[in-house]
């Protein structure tokens, strides 16, 4: 049994340590140029010293954190990606997230995890469908909110029309820390309002590496600086009058966002984000547990499980869960209890990030995201602990809107199809329902999307070696239920009944009509949305 000495660390320490960390996560709609900006922060960072593109040009190497196949195949993010890295003295932990709205649970596990998010927008297009809907969540979670306004090197909407965009659909104030000079494809630059400057970008060839940068001091600069700058002072007089500074305890609390320009291709703008992340982005606070009761920082080691991925190494086939640490110091000689379970879990190969690269790490604070790597008995939404007990809220779940039947082509590879089906529900790619009558021959993968089911159908058979075939499955819609609403709805029309793994049970209904009916006729029947966290 481990002593109050070996689970509390030194309160100083762990305050120290925690002031240098910062946790966030990029969201945006897709084809906002995230993945762009997320190796463009790494290079300013000099976490790498040459930046990719997602489909690599010959003899430049592919972006870091879209190191699956499947993404660089098809150009877009699939899944989930942790990048540690130091800037100015501050750890940061980014989060990079799933685009897709198809893999929207994904995403909206990986806020859980963050302390601050960085909303990117085109801006040519302003606040998109997906933009809006993950604004939305982080919002609930009570994430302070920093936008950055992408690709002002192509024809873009005024900014000052973006501006009110914000603040209306939002509902947050937005204060500009940055203001472009020169938009519609003949961007020069933009002012640093905080210093008073103008910084002029030099392009770098193909972005690969930090853009030259011209810093002239605000106030001497003229008329004679050409009509873009006139346009520019023009609209840095009325927003002096108007969103003169950022209110850090606004900001913090949700009420203002500090706005940045720029365009992640070209490097414009970078650095100042990168430097208003190390300046206003929060450092981790105390979690509220599943009682309401907050855990210190300084308590006893605790974090959650907000992520599990198989096959990070093919050569060795293993499992890594991602630990978001919530409290205390974690020390790789310890060893945790997971709160489901109550068993004992190792920390001994607990690992740090950085996209598919990993390191062993010897201690790690609150803030910071690790990887334990094949630690049996781990799913998402898990508590470890050592001293004090306690249990995080439950993760999100999405109710499924899209349905087919998973069938595989060759029986010889039959535990392959299992276990390849098995790794991916656990990781939480899509949600694999059996009925009782057809078992594993006939499981309905269940998703937010068709191309969950396209990526879940690709990794079965290149990293499983189990080829399968997919038709859609006559369900529109899904409620979870418990013993007595499956006795109830037993042979009820266009209604049938499917477990999860974890034995969750699921009423999968034809149609909305199906649903209302059912729930008109029995109305004591547990019929919940699936969606929790």
């Amino acid at each position: 049994m481990q002593t109050s000495e070996a689970t509390h660390a030194d309160s100083s320490d762990v305050r120290r340590q925690v002031a240098r960390r910062r946790s966030f996560a990029i969201i945006s709609h897709p084809d906002a140029g995230k993945t762009t900006l997320t190796e463009k922060i790494l290079l300013y960072a000099g976490a790498v010293a040459e930046a990719g593109a997602v489909r690599a040009r010959r003899n430049r190497r592919a972006v870091v954190s879209d190191w699956m196949e499947i993404e660089r195949d098809r150009g877009i993010s699939v899944t989930a990606t942790v990048l540690r890295f130091t800037h100015g003295g501050t750890i940061f932990n980014l989060l990079d997230t799933p685009g897709h709205r198809d893999f929207s649970e994904d995403t909206f596990r990986v806020l859980s995890a963050a302390d601050s998010a960085v909303i990117l927008l085109d801006a040519a297009k302003g606040i998109e469908e997906q933009t809006l809907k993950l604004f939305q969540v982080a919002r609930a979670r009570g994430l302070p909110l920093i936008t950055f306004v992408n690709k002002l090197d192509r024809p873009s909407r005024d900014p000052l029309e973006l501006l009110d965009e914000i603040e209306q659909t939002l509902g947050l104030e937005p204060v500009p820390l940055t203001w472009p000079v020169g938009t519609h494809g003949n961007f020069e630059g933009v002012v640093d309002r905080v210093r008073s400057a103008f910084v002029r970008y030099r392009r770098s060839a193909g972005g690969a590496t930090m853009a030259l940068e011209e810093v002239t001091a605000q106030g001497s600069l003229s008329a004679a600086d050409g009509p873009s700058w006139v346009e520019a002072q023009d609209q840095l007089s009325l927003l002096d009058a108007v969103r003169p500074r950022l209110d850090s305890e606004a900001f913090l609390s949700g009420r203002e966002t500090p706005v940045f320009f720029g365009s992640a291709i070209s490097n414009f703008g970078v650095r100042l984000l990168l430097d208003a992340l190390h300046e206003h982005a929060p450092p981790p606070g105390a979690r509220i547990a599943s009682d309401g009761r907050e855990r210190d920082l300084e308590d006893g080691f605790s974090g959650f499980v907000f992520k599990i991925q198989a096959n990070m190494n093919l050569r060795h086939r293993d499992r890594v869960a991602f630990v978001r640490v919530c409290s205390g110091h974690l020390r790789a000689d310890m060893r945790a209890t997971n709160a489901r379970t109550g068993k004992q879990v190792t920390l001994a190969h607990a690992q740090e990030l950085f996209g598919r690269e990993r390191e062993s790490l010897s201690e790690a604070f609150p803030g910071d995201v690790i990887g334990l790597v094949n630690s049996p008995g781990l799913r998402i939404g898990d508590t470890l602990y050592a001293g004090d007990p306690v249990e995080y809220p439950a993760l999100p779940v999405l109710a499924p809107e899209r349905f087919a039947v998973v069938r595989n082509r060759d029986m010889s590879r039959y535990k392959q199809f299992r276990r390849g089906l098995a790794e991916l529900e656990l990781e939480g790619v899509v949600h694999v329902l059996r009925r009782a009558d057809r078992g594993d021959q006939e499981p309905i993968l269940a998703g937010v999307g068709d191309l969950q089911f396209d990526i879940t159908r690709q990794r079965l058979e290149t990293e499983y070696g189990a080829m399968v075939d997919l038709e859609p499955a006559p369900f529109r819609v899904a409620r979870r239920t418990d013993a007595a609403g499956v006795r109830a709805l037993d042979g009820a029309r266009g209604v049938a009944i499917a477990e999860r793994a974890d034995g969750t049970q699921f009423a999968l209904f034809e149609s909305t009509y199906h649903l209302e009916r059912v729930a008109a006729a029995h109305p004591g029947v547990a019929l919940e949305s699936i969606v929790t966290g």
